[in-house]
């Protein structure tokens, strides 16, 4: 404006006014005499609009904003130059300026008065109105009027600037604006800013419905008060997924404490007087049992928890009892919250099986709790915990889900904010995990499928799923007040051989006569008389007949005793040695029963006997077991002389077995030997301090009781107690100390029965346990504890350092569950030891010995021929993941996730970042008004490198670059000093958990680091290394769409390529940036003349 002198006074009404309209003329406005400014709509004033009417408030909210630069000066505000001009045009207005603004409803025109020149019409004072940039005008014309008509306007402008009735003076509110776009930011500012921006419409969406309501007073509860903070994130995300989606899968990893975060969801819900039920193992029994009773032992008992507990196999039993209910008459539909522990147990979906004939359909349990549970009866909501949701495939999560939308998908697909349905996500998804797994090793990596997944499958996963494994939690959460996961030393692999006496015989001899074995006894059926069938046929409605699959049953028990017969010589000699005792004793009677048939005519019927003994708590949940009526066969309607025939065989072969082994006393059982030496070992060398305590785990109860028996004397010799935990049992060598110390004080608690599973494990982690508060007269404690697999989950025993497994699980996932009792957070050793007893043979001899048997035992004993039965394709995969996996502990103990070769989802949740925005927006903080372009500064650390993390918004809303940015149209990307790409936008988790861990609980700017920036960018002034970086960032987004583009072009999609364009920096709108550097250095070269604010792009030669 030519018009513009010294000494110059401007009138100016307009709906806006821009910073950088004042950047143009800010060397003429410097020698201004005065600037008047009219706000020609309400702006800036006191009496805020009702953001319930967003048709108003939205308009007004971008009329402020317009202060740091209208929608068309996105170039300008991505020049970096905010703070500096922000810092000179407040300067300015302190000295020159007053602005007013309309607080009326009546419209006003917009015009600028300089002096006796009129210019008009007048939208806004932005570089667009001055003509400096093209804005989206077809046309646009500014009429200039002179004296004497411009004194109409002028005269005009008077009168309503006097008016007090149609004017408001807010001069301080935009300098406090315009303030806050050059003020120091604080890193947590930034990242709520990031997250305000980003999940600005979960805020506008939101319902209390689907939030926690806290006049519940969960949060005054006893378990809500013990959690850990990520574990009360997780508390909360799930009652928000229950509410909105009505099922929620936590898949933390093994060591975070999943037991206790469902615990307070359900305290949550019965607060609301809800009825739950939590179905679990039967091995998981004692862990929710301990919680809802009404013992002192319970330290949740002031929580008067209430729910029902039932098990997985009560699903398929009609009658009887379980923990106190009637199953025959139990309302199964009238729960209002079911909570699944070790749901993956349901990842293979529904089934309807039938016997030989394809008759007599039964449901499998996956069936009968959707049916009588889920669908029956009240609305049910639906919590999973599992630590391995996904096997190999995604319909094993997709299976679970359906729980919660009761298998009707479409109930999910009106909740979810995707483009596909749901069974198409899925079926997308598996296709492109099968494309993934035939890539070249190093090429199948997590990082790679991740790319291959669409933007609707992470939409899934983030609404509901929770999963954070332990590297998140000590990455990005504040462990200070709760510790760190302790060391983990490298597993020690024992292999003891079977005996010290020279005679004896070794492994290999025993497994050779073991495979010899036929276990005909456990088949009666494969020998019925042809015409003796009908009888044990039932009689169906209709009339006709229909086999009862018992011969199917009866081979599935038959290859369960098998491996069950392998496992058990693995796992001790005193446990093998009973079981053949148990079976010779059967076969023994069986063809006693034969001959007195033959000679007396005695009839006598086959019968069951219990088989589940002797089994490890995974066998003994074998649908084999569960629902089936016993088998009772009469003899004389059997070919009972071939029976008897294969029977003699099997009992020769027991009692060489037996012979072979009579020598191996607990004296010579080298394995029992070898522990014992363990444990003297570890009582005379603690690895952390003078801690003594060991747990050893094994499968089988028999096992245990046998450890105990046999290492009890030496632990009390060496001044210390014993404890066993087995699931059929419990004992510790404290038992008779503690008696004699009441008997002597006549006080205390009394011990008839009182040494129970929860005491046991008190006594022995005292702390993690609490054992001051719960047991203050006992000072003994238990340094040694034999287990099963019963504490194999849900428990922490983390005073403990020192884990040994006795017998290797032939589930290594088993392993990783058991040492996740010890390897937890917070745990006050600083590190830990694995052992584990190996087989004194060859891992893949052992390994392929199994798969022999089991394909052996596949078939009829009087079908096998001398060749095994081959194993199918995904049991050969089966045998070959164990063995690999089985191996690799052996070098180190590795996390579940790391574990499968197969699909994680780990990590890839966003709800968190949603509750904390949600959390610091009830604060009553104002985020809305914040200028565009803001930035603080961190240092950086050991996973976060010096460079910049830019947050940009692509403003044309219908181009999702590459089509898999979970937070389109928000773009993150982490560019290092060198312009290298540390995070790309397709890892936003990995972004957004990066700025939560720099930036949370920081309030306050760094000052140091401000010193410094500012010093070497002169105050903002000289920002040109960051804005070459903001170009590298932005290009690194078009170069991942031109090359996706083209893979879609070359399958078809001509659209893709030459459709949607995204042409480079004008695109992209910064929202606010964070500074990475380390301490005393800078990214900046200052001595870089290109590098002045106004000319990003001749630093890089890029056309903007």
């Amino acid at each position: 404006m030519s018009t513009i002198k010294s000494g110059s006074r401007i009138s100016i009404a307009a709906a806006s006014f821009s910073i950088y309209a004042f950047q143009e003329l800010r060397e003429k406005f410097s020698e201004i005499e005065e600037l008047r400014f009219i706000f020609t709509s309400p702006s800036f004033i006191t009496e805020k609009a009702d953001k319930q009417r967003r048709e108003f408030y939205i308009p007004r909210l971008n009329r402020e904003r317009d202060l740091f630069g209208s929608e068309f000066e996105i170039k300008l505000r991505n020049e970096l130059s905010l703070k500096a001009v922000a810092k000179e045009c407040a300067d300015w207005i302190r000295r020159k300026a007053c602005f007013k603004s309309n607080r009326t409803n009546e419209n006003m025109m917009g015009f600028i008065n300089v002096d006796e020149t009129n210019y008009m019409p007048i939208t806004g004072f932005t570089t667009v109105d001055l003509g400096c940039e093209r804005g989206n005008n077809a046309y646009q014309f500014v009429q200039r009027a002179d004296a004497p008509l411009s004194q109409f306007y002028l005269n005009l402008f008077d009168q309503i600037w006097h008016d007090s009735d149609k004017l408001q003076v807010v001069t301080d509110q935009v300098l406090d604006n315009i303030t806050n776009a050059y003020k120091e930011n604080s890193p947590e500012f930034i990242y709520f800013v990031t997250l305000y921006n980003i999940f600005n419409e979960f805020l506008e969406d939101i319902s209390e419905d689907v939030l926690p309501n806290e006049a519940t007073g969960f949060k005054s509860s006893v378990i809500w008060n013990k959690l850990y903070n990520f574990q009360r994130d997780a508390a909360l995300a799930i009652i928000n997924k229950l509410e909105k989606y009505n099922g929620c899968i936590l898949a933390d990893s093994v060591g975070l404490g999943k037991t206790f975060t469902a615990l307070s969801v359900i305290k949550y819900y019965e607060n609301r007087n809800k009825s739950v039920l939590v179905l679990c193992p039967k091995k998981l029994h004692d862990n929710w049992i301990t919680y809802r009773s009404n013992y002192i032992n319970n330290p949740l008992v002031a929580d008067r928890l209430r729910y029902d507990i039932l098990y997985h196999t009560d699903l398929s039993r009609q009658s009887g009892q379980s923990n106190g209910l009637d199953l025959e008459h139990i309302n199964w539909g009238n729960y209002d919250l079911v909570v699944i522990d070790e749901s993956h147990t349901f990842r293979n979906g529904g089934k309807v099986t039938t016997d030989e004939n394809d008759e007599n359909p039964r449901e499998n349990r996956y069936l009968q709790l959707m049916n009588r549970v889920i669908r029956a009866g009240v609305k049910t909501k639906v919590l999973m915990l599992s630590a391995t949701p996904v096997n190999n495939r995604f319909n094993d999560l997709r299976n679970q889900l359906a729980l919660a939308y009761e298998g009707d998908s479409s109930q999910m697909d009106a909740q979810l904010k995707t483009s596909s349905s749901l069974d198409d996500i899925f079926r997308q998804a598996q296709t492109a995990f099968n494309r993934w797994s035939k890539l070249h090793a190093e090429e199948r990596t997590t990082k790679t499928l991740l790319e291959m997944l669409s933007f609707d499958f992470f939409e899934v996963l983030d609404s509901v799923t929770i999963a954070r494994s332990r590297k998140h939690i000590e990455q990005y959460y504040d462990t200070t007040d709760i510790g760190e996961f302790p060391e983990r030393l490298k597993p020690i692999s024992r292999s003891p051989k079977l005996t010290d006496l020279p005679t004896a015989v070794n492994f290999n001899d025993i497994f050779v006569s073991v495979t010899e074995l036929n276990l005909a006894i456990y088949t009666p059926s494969d020998f019925i008389l042809p015409s003796k069938l009908e009888k044990y046929m039932e009689v169906r409605e209709d009339g006709r007949f229909s086999n009862l699959s018992r011969s199917g049953r009866e081979r599935g028990i038959r290859q369960l005793m098998s491996i069950n017969l392998l496992k058990r010589l693995e796992s001790s000699v005193n446990s093998f040695r009973l079981t053949l005792e148990r079976i010779r004793k059967y076969i023994e009677a069986t063809i006693n029963a034969i001959d007195d048939l033959a000679s007396k005519h005695e009839t006598s019927m086959v019968c069951d006997y219990d088989f589940s003994y002797g089994l490890d708590f995974d066998e003994r949940e074998d649908t084999v077991f569960i629902g089936n009526k016993k088998t009772k066969i009469a003899l004389e309607d059997m070919d009972y002389v071939q029976w008897r025939g294969y029977l003699a065989k099997d009992l020769d072969n027991l009692n060489t077995l037996l012979f072979m082994l009579a020598d191996i006393t607990p004296e010579h059982d080298s394995k029992l030997q070898m522990l014992i030496e363990e444990i003297r070992n570890k009582f005379a060398n603690p690895i952390n301090g003078d801690n003594k305590k060991i747990i050893v785990f094994t499968a089988f109860s028999d096992t245990a009781q046998y450890l105990y028996d046999n290492i009890a004397p030496t632990v009390r010799a060496l001044g210390s107690h014993i404890g066993l935990i087995s699931g059929d049992n419990v004992g510790t060598s404290l038992r008779d100390v503690v008696r004699k110390k009441q008997e002597l004080h006549a006080k205390g608690m009394s011990l008839h029965g009182g040494f129970d599973f929860n005491k046991i494990l008190t006594l022995f982690s005292p702390i993690s346990k609490e054992k001051a508060a719960l047991y203050p007269n006992i000072n003994e404690e238990i340094d040694v504890l034999i287990a099963t697999d019963c504490i194999s989950e849900g428990q922490n025993l983390q005073d403990c350092d020192f884990l040994i497994n006795y017998d290797i699980h032939w589930n290594p996932v088993r392993i990783i569950q058991r040492f996740g009792r010890i390897d937890r957070i917070g745990s006050r050793n600083a590190v830990i030891q694995l052992v584990n007893y190996w087989p004194d043979m060859d891992l893949d001899d052992y390994i392929n010995l199994k798969g022999r048997v089991e394909a052996r035992m596949k078939v009829s004993v009087l079908t096998a021929t001398g060749d095994d039965n081959p194993l199918s394709a995904e049991e050969q995969g089966d045998l070959k993941y164990r063995r690999d996996q089985l191996e690799r502990l052996k070098e180190e103990v590795v996390d579940i996730e790391e574990m499968n070769t197969g699909v994680s989802i780990m990590d890839l949740g966003l709800n968190e970042f949603r509750l904390d925005l949600l959390d610091y927006m009830r604060q009553g903080h104002d985020i809305e008004h914040t200028p565009m372009g803001l930035h603080s500064l961190v240092a950086s650390d050991k996973d976060t490198p010096p460079g910049v993390i830019f947050v940009l918004k692509n403003r044309n809303n219908e181009i999702n670059i590459d089509r898999k940015n979970r937070l389109h149209p928000f773009y993150m990307v982490y560019i290092s000093k060198d312009s290298e790409v540390i995070v790309d936008h397709l890892d936003p988790k990995g972004l957004l958990d990066r700025m939560r861990h720099l930036c949370r609980g920081k309030s306050e700017p760094i000052l140091e680091l401000c010193r410094k920036f500012n010093a070497e960018t002169r105050d903002g002034q000289r920002m040109g290394t960051y804005s070459s970086l903001l170009v590298d960032a932005i290009s690194s987004l078009i170069k991942v769409k031109e090359s996706t583009d083209l893979f879609s072009f070359l399958d078809g999609d001509t659209g893709s390529l030459f459709g949607n364009e995204v042409r480079g920096i004008d695109d992209f709108e910064l929202i606010c940036f964070l500074i990475v550097r380390n301490v005393g250095t800078s990214l900046c070269d200052v001595s870089n003349e290109n590098g002045d604010i106004s000319h990003p792009q001749h630093a890089k030669g890029m056309s903007l």
